[in-house]
C-alpha cells in the first residue's frame, strides 16, 4: 500500500514536471521491491529496473531542466524516429521478457501480461525522462493491462491505484500536451518571419 501510494505521488509530481518525481519513484520502487522480494521475483526485478530508470530520469531532468532556474522540464512530442524506436523496443522487449518469464516460471505467474507491463513501464519512464508527451500514452497502455491483471491476481489495492493512475494520466497528458504547444505560434502566409 505504501509503495503504490508513493508511486501515485511520483506520477502526480511527474504531471507537475517536478524533479522530485524521480526520488519519490525510486523510494516507491524500493518499498515495492521489499514487498515482492522472495515470493514474486519478477515483480521485484521490475522494481529494481524502475529504481535504475528513476536514477536515469533524475539525472536527465537535472541536466536538461527547465529555464529560469526551475526544476521543471519543458514537455515535447517525440520525433517519428523516437516513436518508432520506442515501439520497436516495447515489442521486442515484451517478447524477450515473456520468453524469460516462460523459461523461468518462478519469475511470473502470467508471463505475457507481466512482460508487457514490465517493458511498458520502462518505456514510459524512459519517455518521461526525455520529457516526451508520449510517456502518458505509454502509461495508459500499461494501465489497460495492469488494472484487470491486478484485480484478477487478488491485488485489489494495486488495481484500485492503477485506476487512479489512469485518471491522473489523462489529466497529465492533457497538461503536457498543451504545454508542449505553448511555444508554437502559427506563421501566416506572406508574414515576415
Amino acid at each position: 500500500m505504501i509503495g503504490n501510494t508513493l508511486g501515485l505521488a511520483a506520477l502526480a509530481l511527474g504531471w507537475r514536471r517536478s524533479l522530485w518525481s524521480w526520488p519519490v519513484q525510486f523510494v516507491s520502487g524500493l518499498v515495492l521491491f521489499a514487498a515482492f522480494f522472495g515470493h514474486l521475483t519478477g515483480s521485484a526485478g521490475k522494481q529494481a529496473v524502475v529504481m535504475a530508470v528513476a536514477v536515469y530520469g533524475f539525472r536527465q531532468w537535472r541536466r536538461t531542466g527547465g529555464t529560469g532556474g526551475t526544476d521543471r522540464i519543458a514537455p515535447r512530442f517525440a520525433t517519428w524516429r523516437e516513436r518508432a524506436a520506442m515501439l520497436g523496443a516495447a515489442a521486442l522487449g515484451t517478447v524477450a521478457v515473456a520468453a524469460l518469464f516462460t523459461a523461468l516460471p518462478k519469475l511470473s505467474w502470467d508471463p505475457w501480461p507481466d512482460a508487457y507491463i514490465f517493458v511498458g513501464t520502462i518505456v514510459a519512464m524512459y519517455a518521461q525522462a526525455k520529457g516526451m508527451v508520449e510517456f502518458w500514452f505509454a502509461w495508459l497502455l500499461v494501465d489497460l493491462v495492469g488494472v484487470p491483471l491486478n484485480f484478477a491476481s487478488g491485488y485489489a489495492f494495486s488495481g484500485f491505484v492503477y485506476v487512479i493512475y489512469g485518471a491522473l494520466v489523462l489529466w497529465g497528458m492533457r497538461d503536457w500536451w498543451l504545454r508542449s504547444r505553448q511555444g508554437q505560434r502559427p506563421v501566416l502566409e506572406g508574414a515576415p518571419a
